[in-house]
């Protein structure tokens, strides 16, 4: 007989908010020395790196959360993860990304906390077709026209965590993380971007099914950006498959959470109005539910030099001083099994 062991694990998601940390030449600590300007002067990178000051508070608010797995979205690439790993967090982190298919070049990533007594391996799923082609890519096809593709991709990816002790093909643990497409639509072929989000949405949902029926006894957690609200409360459209067709649930609707406080991003408008809403889910599998400490699943609000909250931005301006324009979800996993 295999005996389990079980182990704690505090987990968070964030979208990190352009984590661009890409560097000619080492910077030289310590890194309080650079004003913002020398500072962006490390990198001639197209891409501007993230301001030194949001670096430094980003970093504070991991380093209070302490995860020992951290999922984050926009993240720059593995480079720009290893340095945020390296002069931001002390090296407490392995950073592991594979790059997907973002046209900004922002990855979904992880940093899992070193010495912790299990492996891990992790997989992409950015070649997978999603079955889905805008209105004008249809009406194409049914006129016989040849297309260039069949089907797009995500349009970053869902990459896929598996944790295991020895054997990689008995997962005891396993986490996907996506970012869906945004409501962003410059061509004007899907306004809001509302039809290939559903799409990736779909795909997600076909990919955790297939993990049920390869590891049908294995805890799962679907997280990520999901650009849309896919809480109970006021389901978006592309997502009301979720509780249609899975067991899945969110971490803050299991934790009772008032919907007010659920807020991860917050949508300024005039007049000094803004409008919270949660678009950042970590969804747990009936599997994994049990072992979720429902009293520590949280938003995470940042803080201060002093530590106190900042209230809720009103204004673009007190928007733009926060480290990230998407607040961090915690949860924490007590005595799970790993064998």
């Amino acid at each position: 007989m295999v005996w389990a062991r079980n182990i704690n694990l505090k987990c968070a998601f964030l979208n990190a908010e352009n984590l661009f940390l890409l560097f000619d030449h080492p910077p030289q600590p310590p890194l309080h020395q650079y004003d913002e300007k020398t500072w962006q002067k490390l990198s001639t990178s197209v891409f501007e790196n993230k301001p030194l000051k949001k670096s430094f508070e980003l970093a504070r608010a991991i380093l209070e959360i302490n995860p020992d797995i951290l999922m984050l979205c926009e993240v720059g690439g593995l480079e720009s993860l290893k340095n945020f790993n390296e002069y931001f967090l002390n090296s407490t982190y392995s950073p592991i990304l594979i790059e997907g298919n973002s046209d900004r070049n922002i990855d979904v990533g992880f940093l899992i906390r070193k010495n912790l007594p299990f492996y891990y391996n992790l997989l992409s799923n950015k070649t997978r077709l999603i079955n889905y082609l805008y209105p004008h890519e249809r009406q194409s096809q049914q006129a016989g026209f040849a297309l260039k593709v069949s089907s797009h991709k995500f349009s970053r990816d869902c990459a896929e965590l598996r944790f295991f002790e020895k054997d990689q093909d008995k997962p005891f643990f396993i986490i996907l993380l996506t970012h869906l497409k945004s409501r962003l639509d410059p061509d004007r072929i899907d306004p809001g971007g509302a039809e290939r989000r559903a799409a990736e949405f779909k795909a997600v949902l076909e990919i955790y099914n297939e993990l049920l029926t390869q590891f049908p006894e294995v805890p799962v957690a679907v997280c990520g950006d999901f650009n849309g609200n896919a809480s109970r409360h006021g389901t978006d459209e592309e997502f009301a498959s979720l509780y249609q067709n899975s067991d899945l649930e969110d971490i803050l609707e299991s934790a009772q959470t008032p919907l007010e406080e659920r807020a991860t991003f917050y949508q300024v408008r005039n007049g000094g109005r803004s409008e919270g809403r949660q678009i950042d889910f970590c969804f747990l599998n009936e599997k994994l539910r049990p072992f979720c400490d429902s009293k520590k699943s949280f938003v995470y609000r940042y803080k201060d030099e002093f530590g106190f909250a900042y209230e809720a931005p009103t204004t673009l301006e007190s928007k733009m001083r926060l480290p990230s324009d998407h607040y961090p979800l915690v949860f924490e996993l007590t005595q799970l099994p790993y064998w």
